[in-house]
């Protein structure tokens, strides 16, 4: 019997949100937590444990899981503890395993450990030894580093965005640490840093021309000899030393076909940079084409998408179309914890006055709006792209003649309809949807909506790259700064 130990440690941040992150941001489970949370669900863990539990010659064991949505820098002592709670289900457990799968992101980022994801591998390798092999899955927004690839032994990536293919990835992972236990393979990791960072349409994999280098992934993974394959386009908002794109190719103690495979994907990524980039839409045009024709029109404000780390407080899109006397029917969302508490405290029917945004990030003026309270609730809600409970705290709904405004009291990931669907609001009846995220899957807006304008707009994760202020990562970066050149350098792991 092989003993499996699972563990999870999940979050991406932004750099540029001035929000601190806490411990209590985290969703926490130990031990047979974890695997009841990750049962049926579309995620990481549940995917493999589909794989693990088809074998009768296996034994589980769930250690420690801690998941958060994206955020701003996580405070150290938050993650100190977290740390802590991780290793010390290692350490309870070390003398008695054989394999690890760890479920991580790759953008995690504290106020002062800017690895946290490689020091957790490098303590708990020192805990469990060299011999016991460590697989991971990581999210291909990820930045992974020299110290998590010293201490791991092999990864799955995300193949697609929108991300669809959570199981999946932990479906692969776990084939491949099963692969090490059985046949007695030996991963060897190459890895080719690409100064570049991307945003814009042509991420989409299914559409764009991101999509090529994932689908060559994708057939490499297929070749004998080729255990995984992807590419890490990293996340331009987590300001860390290691921040770029990255070629990843992991083979069976093949480092020539590695490093061989490993340039090509690099090499043709870097051929079709200047395509992965975003094109903009100003906040005075997208308004001025909406008062021309009947929508609907999505403004997407990716500036302030929660799901890329945003605190979700930006109102700059409200303010520019109240200013510009914008008569059709408005549907956004915001996250307003105070303009939360005067809803409910003013009741379901009555008219109440609401000072909005700039709550969390205070480059945002707050604009005041009149309105009635048409709904509250607790703010639970089921998600449509995953099929989970939801939880964005006390939610009210505010409306008068021209805005539906859905408040909730704390940051979530607005991905899909779900806030909107859970709260009465169907998008398709109105003529602007302010959707604060960069890409969703084309069936939520993009399938009926008139058009979807990419907004300039200011924020915490702005595609905008040049205006967030990057003073960390690695420079000259393109598409940060001018005549970068790229001179291919192959890393290889053992």
């Amino acid at each position: 019997m092989s003993r499996i130990l699972i563990a999870e440690c999940k979050q991406e941040i932004s750099s540029f949100n001035p929000v601190i992150c806490t411990y209590d941001s985290f969703t926490i489970n130990t031990g047979e937590q974890l695997f009841t949370y990750h049962t049926g669900i579309e995620s990481e863990v549940s995917g493999a444990l589909g794989v693990f539990r088809q074998r009768s010659d296996l034994t589980l064991i769930p250690a420690y899981g801690a998941r958060s949505t994206s955020a701003g820098p996580l405070a150290q002592e938050s993650f100190d503890r977290i740390a802590s709670e991780f290793l010390s289900a290692i350490q309870h457990h070390a003398s008695n395993i054989d394999a690890c799968y760890f479920a991580m992101h790759g953008a995690m980022g504290t106020t002062e450990e800017l690895d946290p994801e490689g020091y957790l591998l490098q303590e708990a390798r020192q805990i469990l030894g060299p011999d016991i092999p460590i697989v991971l899955s990581l999210d291909l927004h990820g930045i992974l580093t020299a110290r998590m690839l010293t201490h791991s032994n092999g990864l799955a990536l995300y193949h697609t965005y929108p991300h669809v293919d959570f199981a999946d990835t932990g479906t692969r992972s776990a084939k491949l640490l099963l692969r090490i236990l059985d046949e007695n393979i030996k991963p060897i990791v190459a890895r080719v840093k690409v100064p570049v960072l991307v945003r814009g349409n042509e991420l989409i994999t299914e559409t764009g021309v991101f999509g090529q280098s994932i689908r060559y992934a994708q057939q490499l993974e297929k070749q004998e000899g080729i255990l995984a394959a992807g590419m890490m386009i990293g996340n331009p908002f987590t300001d860390v030393p290691e921040l770029c794109t990255q070629s990843v190719v992991v083979t069976d103690n093949d480092p020539e076909l590695a490093k061989r495979e490993a340039l090509q994907m690099a090499q043709d990524f870097w051929s079709r940079r200047s395509q992965m980039q975003p094109t903009f839409t100003s906040i005075e045009e997208a308004i001025n084409q909406a008062k021309k024709s009947k929508g609907p029109f999505i403004f997407t404000d990716a500036a302030d998408a929660p799901s890329s780390g945003a605190p979700g407080d930006s109102n700059a899109l409200l303010a520019a179309l109240i200013e510009h006397n914008y008569q059709g029917q408005v549907l956004l969302p915001i996250v307003d914890a105070p303009a939360v508490q005067k809803a409910f405290e003013a009741g379901v029917g009555n008219s109440v006055t609401v000072e909005l945004g700039g709550t969390l990030d205070t480059r945002f003026p707050p604009v005041k709006i009149e309105a009635v309270v048409d709904i509250l609730s607790q703010g639970q809600f089921v998600s449509e792209s995953w099929g989970t409970i939801q939880n964005a705290g006390p939610t009210a709904v505010l409306k008068n003649d021209h805005y539906t405004i859905v408040v909730v009291s704390r940051s979530i990931s607005f991905v899909d309809r779900s806030i909107f669907l859970g709260h009465g609001q169907d998008p398709k009846q109105f003529d602007v949807i302010i959707v604060k995220s960069p890409h969703c899957q084309y069936h939520f807006f993009d399938e009926w909506a008139k058009e979807n304008f990419n907004i300039d707009a200011p924020g915490a994760t702005s595609a905008n790259l040049k205006t967030l202020g990057h003073t960390i990562c690695q420079r000259p970066m393109y598409s940060l700064d001018e005549g970068v050149t790229f001179d291919p350098q192959v890393e290889v792991y053992t």
